[in-house]
């Protein structure tokens, strides 16, 4: 016989939060007057009023010197003022969960709209609600509410914290179909619909079922009918004595207890102390069901769960795009995992970390009694573990990766496994960075050059990890470099000289003259920074780690197409670009110029260029000289204008001799301007 015993059994944290505060006022013997049944169970009840409690049914029956206690179900606002105005004490005991709802109902109230309560008219609960706004209507009846709405009517919908989620759903579905102004809000207990679903499976994979609690519990009723619905073997019972008198009433019961059923389940009501489920459980053991790891179950179901900085292992059971909730062992509320609680690392959602039904490791932050729920953290957890490993880290100089998730004053803050890592802004770059923010969640590689063991603190370097590697990327680029060899790099910076080029972490320069075949004036007309190319290396200096590059290629030289297209004698249209005391230069093709002197531009004598020629004029000329070692043409307008047989012999040889020496003269001065510039 296996009985395994739901997890959520039992006490939920704002009826045992209750039942706490009434039994520590009663120790301290505070005259207690309880305002209808706090919970819903005989047991509690007469053990309350045995200690001294009284349970009254109006504010009246309370004398001046009592002290009220609100139940677990809250009551309706005209009572809370009816104590302050009698200026009797009081002790608020009402459900978290249920004083939200009754915030709700008194704004979406304040709004103008009607309210519409799906739950029991006589639960003491919904009639607590009903008390914070004028004139509900509190149903679980779809026929109520066709003569409730009118046309035009906003509504706003609640629902008693213990009905079941499926069945309220439908009513909201039925809702909107005949109003268009619908505000839902989604009240039903979390605890409670888990609870309920707990026994629903429990029922499902049992051969029997017990569900422990009291007769008029709403909560006990549904897991009845929950487990009911799915397994016909299911009891209802309110204590041990009850058990005791079914066993003599259905003896065949208690024989499929011992021979047929396999699987026995046990759940409890919300209402249910742990000493109503622990009886049970003994009577089931004198009859020698029970077994030894069931009986483990149970004590540690009855031991406290949590206290601040206690270490729990939780299961996933909900993940959310803000939080994880998890289940920790014996406690009834809420466990809950903020997104920066499992990890330093913004950019991951929760569902990239966790999944449901995984078992994590986490600290307990904050308990809250009064909401019920308990704050964890796993990433205090993984940071404590991972602190080792950063130790270790610091004593081999290993190297690490972490992200960036802060820039503070002075540096930044750089989470390595859950644990934060400072790095100063002088050891954040190679180079001092003015501004780190552009370091925001980038991922960086670091070594840890300070560890405070008395403190845990941990200081990192990220500038020590680029030096290394920025020395060997050195090392590497000099035992292998050579004239000639070829490299991918990206440009780095322009200054008006030319550009610098990071060639694999050595940078070199590539001259304005090598970028283009073209004249430039600035090295921004064919490159940009952040640019990746392709150089090659034109010299090294090996002693003073300089490198020259060259970019432009000789396939695309200029020159290489003139002397394949142009001849000696060809005549040629041409442009005039360049105008200067001694002749003009005109562009034969992109990147070739040839000049023609100022005694060759016309078959006249002329006081200087800009007589007969202008910028941009295009002219036709001889080719009447070109010098390919030194890359110059020559070029003539006069040889086209007159025909050389009509000149006389001497002048002819006089003006080549003059036009020689002009010519001569042009290029070196054009050649020192070139090199000027």
């Amino acid at each position: 016989m296996n009985i395994q015993l739901a997890k959520s059994a039992g006490f939920c944290f704002g009826v045992k939060r209750a039942c706490d505060a009434v039994y520590q006022a009663l120790s301290e013997g505070k005259k207690l007057y309880l305002l209808g049944e706090l919970i819903h169970n005989s047991r509690v009840m007469a053990d309350i009023e045995q200690k001294g409690g009284t349970t009254v049914e109006t504010v009246s029956q309370i004398p001046s010197d009592g002290i009220a206690v609100i139940r677990a179900h809250g009551v309706p606002h005209c009572v809370m003022e009816e104590l302050q105005k009698r200026q009797i004490s009081y002790i608020d005991m009402t459900c978290p969960f249920v004083k939200k709802i009754h915030n709700i109902v008194a704004e979406e109230d304040k709004k103008n709209r009607k309210i519409i309560i799906y739950g029991k008219k006589e639960h003491p609960e919904v009639i607590g609600i009903s008390g914070y706004c004028r004139n509900p209507l509190v149903t679980m009846n779809y026929d109520e509410i066709e003569a409730f709405i009118q046309p035009g009517d906003q509504l706003s919908v609640v629902a008693q914290t213990t009905v079941e989620k499926d069945k309220f759903y439908n009513f909201i579905k039925f809702l909107k179909k005949g109003c268009n102004s619908v505000s839902i809000f989604d009240t039903i207990c979390s605890a409670t619909n888990e609870r309920q679903a707990e026994a629903e499976a429990l029922a499902q994979k049992s051969d029997a079922m017990f569900v422990i609690g009291g007769k008029k519990s709403s909560n006990t009723i549904e897991l009845y009918h929950k487990s009911k619905a799915v397994l016909e073997h299911t009891y209802l019972i309110e204590s041990a004595k009850e058990l005791k008198a079914l066993f003599r009433e259905q003896p065949q019961l208690k024989n499929n207890l011992y021979t047929n059923f396999n699987v026995v389940g046990v759940t409890a009501g919300a209402s249910t102390p742990a000493v109503s489920i622990e009886e049970v459980i003994t009577v089931m053991a004198e009859e020698k069901i029970v077994t030894s790891e069931f009986a483990e179950q149970l004590e540690n179901y009855l031991v406290s769960p949590v206290h601040i900085n206690k270490r729990v292992t939780c299961t996933v059971e909900q993940i959310t795009e803000t939080e994880v909730r998890v289940s920790i062992p014996g406690y009834k509320g809420l466990g809950y995992i903020p997104a920066d609680e499992l990890t330093d690392d913004s950019s991951l959602k929760p569902a990239d970390l966790v999944k449901i039904g995984d078992e994590i490791n986490a600290i307990v932050i904050k308990p809250n009694d009064v909401e019920g729920t308990c704050l964890l953290s796993k990433k205090r957890v993984d940071s404590e573990q991972n602190m080792v490993a950063i130790k270790e880290a610091f004593d081999n100089q290993t190297i690490l990766e972490g992200k960036v998730v802060s820039v503070i004053k002075g540096g930044l803050l750089v989470s390595v496994n859950s644990v934060r890592v400072f790095v100063p802004a002088s050891q954040a770059s190679l180079r001092y960075v003015q501004d780190l923010t552009s370091m925001q969640n980038t991922t960086v590689s670091l070594k840890i050059i300070d560890f405070d063991e008395r403190r845990n603190r941990a200081t990192g370097s990220v500038k020590v990890v680029l030096a290394a590697e920025q020395k060997a990327k050195e090392e590497a680029f000099w035992a292998s470099a050579e004239e000639g060899k070829t490299y991918q790099g990206t440009v780095k910076s322009l200054t008006t000289f030319g550009a610098f080029v990071d060639i694999g972490g050595v940078d070199g320069l590539v001259h304005i003259t090598e970028l283009s075949w073209s004249r430039i004036k600035h090295p921004s007309e064919v490159v940009k920074v952040g640019q990746e190319i392709e150089v090659y290396i034109k010299a090294l200096d090996t002693e003073k780690k300089k490198i020259s590059l060259g970019f432009k290629k000789e396939c695309d030289d200029p020159w290489n197409k003139f002397m394949n297209t142009v001849n000696l004698n060809d005549t040629i249209t041409v442009k005039i670009v360049r105008i200067v005391p001694f002749g003009a230069f005109a562009e034969i093709l992109p990147g070739v110029d040839g000049l023609i002197h100022i005694s060759q531009i016309a078959n006249k004598h002329i006081a200087k260029p800009e007589d007969e020629l202008s910028l941009g004029m295009n002219v036709d000329v001889k080719v009447i000289e070109i010098d390919a070692e030194k890359k110059k043409v020559s070029l003539s307008i006069r040889e086209l204008l007159a025909p050389s047989e009509q000149k006389e012999a001497p002048a002819a040889e006089a003006t080549e001799e003059a036009t020689e020496e002009a010519t001569e003269e042009a290029n070196e001065e054009a050649t020192e301007e070139a090199t000027e510039e």
